[in-house]
């Protein structure tokens, strides 16, 4: 899979990466193997995108399903954690840049979506609001 993740209990965050050629079979596969584990409830995610070549989407509707779909798997309000969540999208290209951006936005407008998102061009502005301090990522392979 081209989209590869690791689980860092210690600091409560889930690290995505991105490389090669990632569709939309990628992004909702991800999506429900993650977030549907009550291990990762109230930790935060970074998706770095900086590997990627391509991103096939293809269209609007699609991507609007994701967030919908991952709104649905937020933590919802009102529970022990209780707490917003946050999603950090390193994506330095313009075209998961603007993708990023979409997808921000199609979470902003889902009732259920309790999770902050950011897209930064950077991995430091990313880590920073994560507050990861400390945190290095792997260089881009």
């Amino acid at each position: 899979m081209p989209l590869d993740y690791e689980i860092d209990h210690d600091r409560k965050v889930v690290i995505a990466r991105g490389r090669g050629v990632l569709g939309e079979d990628d992004f909702f596969g991800y999506q429900k193997d993650v977030w549907s584990r009550d291990e990762v409830r109230g930790y935060d995610e970074l998706v770095d995108m900086r590997a990627v070549d391509e991103v096939i989407l293809p269209t609007a509707d699609r991507l609007r399903a994701l967030a919908s779909l991952s709104a649905d798997m937020d933590l919802k309000r009102g529970t022990i954690e209780g707490a917003t969540t946050k999603l950090a999208v390193i994506a330095p290209q313009d075209f998961a840049y603007g993708l990023g951006r979409m997808y921000e936005a199609y979470r902003s407008f889902q009732p259920s979506s309790t999770k902050e998102v950011a897209v930064f061009r950077t991995a430091p502005e990313a880590i920073a609001f994560l507050g990861l301090h400390g945190v290095i990522l792997d260089p881009v392979r």
